[in-house]
């Protein structure tokens, strides 16, 4: 048989490509639940837009006025580039202070807020027909909360959070409990007109507002390089926001227009306090030039400099002749502790010490000697060895502590040295320093001569300037508002709704994609098991006990098996050499596949051309073939019957001719055995296959499922043809890999798998790829009036798509 032989008439696409069309139509089954989900989402989104406040943007423009062209006492430095001395940030800085902000809340009451309400939406308003004003508690605590106010003819009603209702005179603004109050403006004229609206007042804190205002104020810069400023603000009532931006740009220039006047004042305060003393300072001055000539004898400064420089030369030469000698003393005692023992020592290195030279030198000798009389062959056990050695190593101890002393004397001499050389150079360098003092004394007293008369000339500036004082800001555009709303955005709230609309069934479609772990259809089985060849699908039927009814039976159920018996057929070729029939095995996984279904229509399609077939039910332990023929499930002239009993024919058990066709025979599976592996593995079951091979074209046998039993193992050698039913919906995929490992270790004979009740669960895959191929095939015997009951069981869109029957 060829393993890898391909039985349908449509191609299996190679699993590495992308099939566009089958990704495309896995989705558009799911049609009607993307279209209601749209339809469910543009509804909220129009009810969202229909039901939310619009909010328009409101902006105001105003240029920074560059002032660096004033006179004033600090001196900037961007002044004298050319540049501009405004700094954007900063005025952005201000504008969005705490403190600013906190005077426009203050002016405008921008703590209360008021909303009318509507029969379907509130509003919000900038001025009711009366105003509320807040009450601070003595404690300094909060006052915040929702208020419910109705006009009635001669008082209002509010109520407040927790519903209690508290009526106010027009007459009486105050009433005991509410924290805030409240009268009628005096333009109302006509209190009848707003009897029917009921009136909603916010009240917050004063710095929840200022917070409030801070985070919805946006101020840019009009361009990169511009010194234009543009504040925006958000607001659903363009009078309210536009109010609040003017107001804010008049505090703001307020503001510029104080620090200035108050810079003009501190001015000319500080130079007033600056004259009293200037006077007196440039007096003293004078004096302390002249004193300071007088104790410092500067006329003779020459002198002290030449003999200042000869005092210094000899201290450095004192000073480096110490510090070579303490280097050398260093040298030697290194060499004497790091070189072995009873090296020679470097000797008139430039100590100037008698003493650790003489005994260098002695050092040396004895060092000499002994090498001779080791040269010699003296040993080291030698009196005059053992002395030498005591001796050179009494006088090495001698020399290090000899370097020792010598080197602590020398530290005393370079510090004492030291000394004395930083009083010579501290007396040097303060020749100089007479003189920039005494320059220093001259530079100020220029100085303050000249801060004298530019003090006289600011304070001018100043009075002039405290005087007029320019505004600090040029407004470009008052307070505008633009038509179109900014919020709600309805375009992008419509496509919003319509992404979500279109996100929320793909993601529900693709969950469902993931949690299937069941087989649908043959690419499924080929993706899992590439090397067994799917012979067949067959579509699902409703009725399961369905069977192939006539030679001239043209419904889906007959072309299928018309099909699968071909393929078999094909498969099997004709008669074996010896003459006998061709044995079919029908298994399965497990229970429910559908493999006593198969077994039975194939049995009936192959006698529909005349081919003898006989049926056997093989499924000792649980027999369903009865169901379908309506005989008992006790039948005693069954397969388990002739396999127990020697003396039983083979006709006994054979139920000929049942009745749906002279050429179709059945063998029930009888009494159920309590020892079904020992009957099938005994010498009457192969008499019975030989027997039924010698009679019949065709001995399909209904097995039990391979996962449960090992029955059908026990027998798989008298089969042909292994027929290998999965049921499609209903088969794991997982479960695929158990008849992938009996084929690969061979323990049934010649796989084929068989796909059942294809499009059961109305798949995405049967809607497309079976609907597809199954069409292909079948479009001849359509176009002959065949296959009436798929067209009778085409049902509206709805029906199939909730499984309405």
């Amino acid at each position: 048989m060829k393993k890898n032989q391909d039985f349908s008439l449509s191609e299996v696409q190679d699993d590495t490509t992308i099939d566009i069309k089958e990704i495309l139509f896995r989705y558009l089954s799911f049609w009607p639940w993307f279209v209601l989900s749209c339809m469910i989402s543009l509804v909220c989104a129009f009810v969202y837009i229909y039901y939310t406040p619009n909010v328009y943007n409101s902006e105001a423009k105003i240029k920074v006025i560059d002032d660096s062209n004033e006179m004033e006492v600090a001196f900037d430095y961007r002044s004298l580039l050319g540049g501009s001395r405004i700094n954007l940030d900063n005025e952005i800085a201000v504008l969005t202070s705490f403190r600013l902000l906190d005077r426009v809340v203050d002016s405008l009451d921008l703590d209360v807020r008021y909303r009318a309400e509507g029969k379907i939406k509130s509003a919000e308003l900038f001025k009711a027909p009366f105003v509320v004003e807040k009450i601070e508690p003595e404690n300094g605590g909060d006052v915040s909360g929702l208020f419910t106010i109705n006009l009635k003819p001669d008082h209002f009603e509010i109520t407040d959070v927790e519903d209690l209702v508290y009526k106010v005179p027009y007459t009486d603004n105050n009433v005991e409990g509410l924290p805030f109050t409240i009268d009628l403006l005096r333009e109302v004229d006509n209190v009848e007109k707003y009897f029917e609206t009921k009136y909603l007042v916010y009240l917050t804190t004063n710095k929840r507002a200022v917070l409030s205002l801070r985070g919805g104020l946006n101020v840019r810069p009009t361009t990169q390089e511009s010194e234009i400023l543009t504040l925006s603000l958000a607001g659903e009532n363009p009078r309210r926001t536009e109010e609040i931006l003017n107001t804010i740009v008049y505090e703001f220039n307020l503001d510029g227009v104080r620090d200035r006047q108050l810079v003009s004042k501190r001015t000319i305060d500080f130079i007033d306090s600056r004259f009293s003393g200037l006077v007196e300072e440039l007096d003293s001055i004078e004096v302390e030039k002249e004193d300071y000539k007088k104790n410092s004898d500067l006329s003779f400064i020459e002198a002290d400099v030449q003999a200042t420089i000869e005092k210094r030369a000899a201290l450095d030469d004192q000073y480096y002749t110490l510090q070579t000698q303490i280097s050398l003393v260093k040298l030697l005692k290194d060499s004497l502790e790091e070189e072995p023992e009873f090296s020679l020592l470097p000797a008139d290195i430039g100590i100037e010490n008698p003493s650790v030279n003489t005994q260098v030198t002695e050092y040396n000798a004895l060092v000499l000697n002994r090498q001779k009389l080791l040269d010699v062959g003296a040993g080291e056990n030698n009196p005059e060895i053992k002395s030498l050695t005591f001796q050179l190593q009494t006088l090495r101890k001698n020399i290090i502590a000899s370097l020792k002393v010598y080197r602590e004397q020398l530290n005393v001499s370079l510090k004492q040295v030291k000394d004395i050389r930083g009083g010579a150079y501290g007396a040097f360098s303060n020749i100089p320093k007479k003189e920039r003092v005494l320059r220093e004394i001259v530079r100020q007293q220029n100085l303050k001569e000249a801060l004298y008369l530019m003090l006289l000339q600011k304070r001018e500036e100043a009075a002039i300037s405290y005087a007029v004082t320019a505004p600090s800001i040029k407004v470009v555009d008052y307070a505008v508002t633009n038509d179109v709303p900014v919020s709600p955005k309805k375009k992008i709230i419509l496509a919003i709704g319509l992404i979500f609309g279109l996100a929320v069934p793909f993601v529900i479609i693709n969950v469902i994609f993931l949690l299937d772990n069941k087989v649908h259809d043959r690419v499924d089985v080929e993706k899992e098991n590439p090397e067994i060849p799917v012979l067949a699908e067959i579509p699902f039927i409703p009725d399961d006990n369905k069977m192939f009814n006539t030679v001239d039976d043209r419904s889906v159920l007959a072309e299928s098996f018309r099909i699968l018996s071909t393929n078999v057929d094909y498969v099997l070729g004709n008669k074996n050499e010896d003459g006998t029939g061709k044995v079919v095995f029908v298994t399965s996984t497990i229970k429910g596949e559908g493999k006593t279904f198969a077994a039975i229509n194939m049995s009936l399609a192959f006698a529909s051309v005349n081919h003898k077939v006989l049926l056997i039910g093989a499924d000792l332990r649980n027999p369903q073939l009865h169901k379908y023929f309506k005989v008992s499930k006790d039948h005693n002239r069954g397969l388990s019957a002739y396999l127990h009993s020697n003396d039983m024919d083979f006709d006994e058990c054979v139920t000929k001719q049942i009745g749906i066709s002279e050429y179709f025979d059945v063998c029930f599976s009888g009494i159920v055995p309590p020892n079904a592996p020992q009957l099938l593995t005994s010498a009457r079951f192969a008499q019975f296959v030989e027997e039924a091979k010698q009679r019949y074209d065709y001995v399909i046998f209904d097995l039990a499922p391979t996962l449960l039993v090992t029955d059908t193992l026990i027998v798989s050698k008298y089969a042909d043809e292994t027929v290998y039913l999965v049921r499609a919906g209903y088969t794991e995929k997982k479960i695929l890999k158990f008849s992938k490992d009996l084929n690969h270790r061979n323990k049934l004979n010649n796989m084929a798998y068989i796909i059942n009740n294809v499009g059961e669960k109305k798949s995405y895959k049967y809607g497309y790829e079976y609907g597809y191929n199954y069409s292909y095939s079948y479009n001849y015997g359509y176009g002959y009036g065949y296959g009436n009951d798929v067209r009778q069981r085409k049902k509206p869109w709805y029906k199939r798509l909730f499984g309405i029957k």
